[in-house]
């Protein structure tokens, strides 16, 4: 007879082992393919896992600082497809061969991580922020409910909070998108929302004509998001800006009572925080105060420009983000948490986000779950699969710390300040302006130009510069630096400092390099 202790209950959840072995069955032939257990080898998967770990560690991590390492291996689209070998075959490769082609990647992909990779809005390795993207691709979860994603869920709601905080609400709402343009989607359809809720479900067909207001320097996104949304790029209306680059508050307002006067539907004003060319950041106060005036939502793109609300010293950037109705930040830029980690932000904490998305899926969000419901936020999102981006924002908050990230953003900016001074001091730099965040914008003279009356001829010539020098550096693997023409003003180089690896010698690098690739020009 056996005692009561012999059949003890497991408690909270604890689940006996041997309930857990599977018992040994016989094959099984369905449909032709034979079913007894697992077909995976995972020794020899484990194996392949440790030694391409070993790889990037070798090859990316252990190499990301090295300034004699190249940026790029530059090879032309038609040779970089035979080195590859991109052809997919009806056999497997050997675990050997994977790892040359892991190597083959990670040889000619750009090394957006080296300290002279200047080429766009992100660069460097965050060695935190690595860490938590190794653990989300293992772990491999979806953002949506919180049965399946428990910890991170917790984790964004966190970092939302404090992002929140930096604006300068009380309280808000937000998700975490795949890119600063989807950001902007968002919050034009939330807009869009808020000023006429029935278009949700009834469409376009009976609405007035939306008119939304944005800066001339915005980023293109408003663009394709007019576009997408069915609101129609003609009815997006670019505001003058100055020779900064920021919008003119009053242009703004003519343009509203035009729109008005017109019969037009005003509904939205996008200003930006940070352009992407020119590094502009629009007047806040007197935007909201128009927005305020004509009942106007107020969205500000500070994807570029947000992370500068971390520095006590830079944060007057922003002056009067706090009034904004909602923000799109992207920490992966400037904070450097990986991309993509981009969030919007919405001071509306009447659950707005989830009535403009929800589609009430009843395979995922029941109602009737055994926990709290509120912490399902998939339904505030047009994605249905979502990635925990704000997991490695948060570990590289939580590794740095506030007064670390804000280190990271007052030596960016100070590097920026110190490469325009030694802009100024050298012969055969210009500036186009001076700045006012970390978008160094200046043109290269060649000795051959540099008695030339700045004519025509003379920007026509200096319009090749750019690109010749371009080529040069990314067939060389020196740097990687970006240019564009801008607005009436022929080809420049725009620099952007952001990684904490790049020294005040990497800026005096960027300069000699250009002055030896072009000399001779």
């Amino acid at each position: 007879m056996s005692s009561d202790s012999d059949h003890q209950c497991p408690v909270d959840g604890a689940v006996d082992q041997q309930e857990m072995i599977p018992s040994k069955k016989n094959a099984v032939l369905v449909d032709g393919v034979v079913l007894n257990g697992p077909t995976t080898d995972a020794k020899a998967g484990e194996k392949f896992v440790e030694e391409a770990c070993r790889l990037i560690m070798e090859e990316v991590v252990l190499k990301a600082t090295d300034v004699n390492e190249k940026v790029c291996e530059w090879r032309p689209p038609e040779q970089l497809k035979q080195l590859l070998d991109l052809e997919m075959r009806d056999s497997g490769e050997p675990p050997h061969r994977l790892l040359e082609l892991c190597r083959d990647v990670i040889r000619y992909s750009v090394k957006t991580n080296h300290p002279r990779f200047f080429n766009q809005l992100y660069a460097g390795l965050d060695y935190y922020s690595l860490v938590a993207r190794f653990m989300t691709e293992a772990l491999n979860p979806s953002v949506y409910t919180y049965e399946v994603s428990p910890v991170f869920l917790l984790v964004e709601e966190a970092v939302l909070k404090k992002m929140i905080e930096f604006i300068g609400w009380k309280e808000g709402d937000g998700i975490f998108n795949p890119g600063g343009s989807v950001s902007n989607m968002y919050a034009m359809n939330l807009a869009r929302y808020k000023y006429c809720p029935d278009i949700k479900e009834k469409g376009l067909s009976g609405s007035p004509r939306l008119i939304l207001f944005t800066s001339a320097e915005c980023h293109y996104s408003m663009k394709k998001a007019a576009s997408f949304l069915g609101i129609g790029t003609e009815n997006v209306c670019f505001v003058e800006t100055d020779g900064r680059g920021k919008m003119i508050p009053e242009e703004l307002e003519k343009q509203v009572w035009q729109a008005r006067k017109e019969g037009a539907a005003p509904f939205l004003v996008c200003a930006t925080s940070g352009t992407t060319v020119l590094g502009a950041f629009d007047p806040l106060d007197e935007i909201a105060d128009i927005c305020e005036r004509h009942g106007l939502w107020l969205h500000v793109d500070a994807s570029w420009g947000g992370s500068a609300l971390m520095s006590r010293k830079h944060r007057k950037l922003l002056h009067g983000i706090h009034r904004a109705d909602s923000v799109a930040w992207n920490p992966h830029k400037m904070l450097m948490a990986g991309i993509q980690c981009c969030a919007l932000l919405v001071k509306d904490k009447s659950d707005l986000l989830k009535k403009c998305y929800c589609a009430k899926a009843s395979y995922l969000f029941q109602q009737d779950k055994f926990y709290d419901v509120s912490y399902d936020t998939g339904d505030k999102s047009i994605q249905c699969s979502r990635r925990p981006d704000a997991f490695k924002f948060w570990m590289t908050w939580k590794a740095l710390g506030t007064s670390g990230l804000e280190e990271r953003v007052n030596r960016a900016l100070a590097l920026s300040r110190y490469l325009v001074d030694e802009i100024k001091k050298r012969e055969g730099f210009k500036l186009l302006l001076e700045p006012e965040y970390a978008n160094i914008c200046f043109w290269y003279i060649p000795p051959s130009l540099r008695e030339m009356e700045e004519g025509p001829e003379f920007w026509a010539k200096l319009n090749l510069v750019a690109p010749a020098i371009k080529e040069r550096m990314v067939k060389k693997g020196s740097l990687m630096l970006g240019y564009q023409p801008h607005r009436g003003k022929v080809n420049f180089f725009r620099q952007v400092v952001i990684s904490p690896q790049v020294s005040r010698e990497d800026m005096d690098f960027l300069l000699d390099e250009i002055d030896l690739l072009g000399k001779d020009m």
